[in-house]
């Protein structure tokens, strides 16, 4: 009875929408790695990234169809204790990392068995706890002392530990998504704006005490005025073979496979900077096709919150769809030189385990709002911006 009203009943687009960002992954996966996977192999494979990515997928397919068949609205019973649970892998994970006698970046967590990047776990704790949080306080989020700080607390917590392991861009696009979830919930923006501030003003000196960030952003910079030649290639080398990928490609690409830049002139074509790959190979046209996709599973997530008749699926409807579009278009920004390398995926098509299966758990869960969806009138959203 309950697959029956899934089928029914879910946003059927929404689901076509996250297979064809699933099959577009896997064919420009296995086209950005299969050198490499030659060249690591000896000539012997050109799949060994396409098997860990299908394996992989497997099981965020199979977590995806659980989320979506299960009622979102028992997320709020278990979102204090996860929240609890992903602070105390974050920590785990830099614990073990020094008690291995590690001091550089190490952002998975090995049990041997299976290792994870628990920032991805903590990304999707966020967004459910944040949800349960502001469903829970209604307009008492507007005060300052018992509605906003306890969840700024919280994200300082979950930041500070993300940005130790380190993994500083990670950090910030969860403060952006922290942000955003609080002030679509009510909370007041001069509250937000004191605390975007005071996180700034910390932020920023940390993330130009690491070297290999501060020649991102010189790199950067530099690009902006013109002086880029003037820099040593060591500085903005990803990102300059980066552009000489999505020039080749041109309006109509050279075609599935033909990318020339993948050939260990462009580090991590298969995870970073696959979407190079793709303006590579699929020209102007396929690169805009592909975030023309992503756009549109944004206005689909959007659409699915207005229709959502309580606060907690439409926050998390909205923390999802945002969480996913900010990674996508940040990935997007660096690739193209818009913005400094930062070292984000892009969701459902670059290579990573972590994830891909969190991506695909939380499409479960907006497939399952979408699902649960009534017709009558919004009171969220009437209150919001009708007066």
């Amino acid at each position: 009875m309950q697959l029956d009203i899934i089928i029914k009943k879910y946003d059927k687009t929404l689901l076509w929408i996250i297979l064809a960002l699933c099959g577009i992954g896997m064919v420009m996966l296995y086209s950005a790695s299969s050198f490499k996977s030659l060249y690591l192999t000896s000539g012997l494979s050109d799949t060994i990234y396409l098997r860990s990515h299908l394996k992989r997928m497997i099981i965020g397919v199979t977590a995806m169809f659980f989320f979506a068949m299960l009622d979102y609205r028992k997320l709020k019973s278990i979102a204090p204790h996860f929240i609890i649970l992903s602070i105390f892998l974050l920590f785990l994970t830099k614990a073990m990392s020094a008690f291995n006698g590690s001091f550089s970046a190490d952002r998975w967590l090995n049990f041997g068995f299976i290792s994870m990047q628990t920032s991805d776990i903590a990304r999707l704790s966020l967004i459910i706890y944040l949800s349960y949080y502001i469903d829970k306080k209604g307009n008492k989020i507007k005060d300052f002392y018992t509605g906003i700080i306890p969840p700024l607390f919280l994200i300082a917590i979950i930041l500070f530990l993300i940005i130790i392991q380190p993994d500083f861009s990670t950090a910030a696009v969860l403060g952006i998504i922290g942000f955003i979830m609080l002030f679509i919930g009510g909370a007041k923006l001069s509250h937000l704006a004191t605390a975007t501030g005071a996180a700034l003003a910390i932020m920023i000196p940390v993330m130009l005490m690491m070297p290999y960030r501060m020649k991102r952003i010189v790199y950067w910079v530099s690009s902006i005025f013109g002086e880029s030649g003037s820099i040593s290639k060591d500085l903005g080398y990803q990102a300059q073979q980066s552009l000489i990928s999505l020039g080749n490609g041109g309006i109509k690409g050279l075609g599935i496979g033909n990318s020339l830049e993948k050939n260990l002139f462009l580090p991590e074509p298969h995870t970073d900077f696959i979407f190079a790959i793709i303006g590579e190979e699929l020209g102007l046209w396929g690169a805009i096709i592909v975030l023309s996709i992503f756009l549109f599973l944004f206005q689909r997530g959007i659409k699915i919150a207005k229709e959502t008749t309580d606060t907690f699926g439409i926050l998390l409807s909205i923390g999802i769809v945002a969480s996913i579009c900010l990674y996508t278009f940040i990935n997007v920004g660096y690739v193209t030189g818009i913005l400094p390398v930062t070292g984000l995926p892009i969701p459902l098509i670059s290579h990573g385990g972590s994830n891909l299966i969190i991506t695909l758990s939380s499409l479960g869960i907006l497939l399952n709002i979408s699902e649960s969806k009534r017709s009558i009138k919004n009171k969220f959203w009437s209150n919001k911006f009708d007066g």
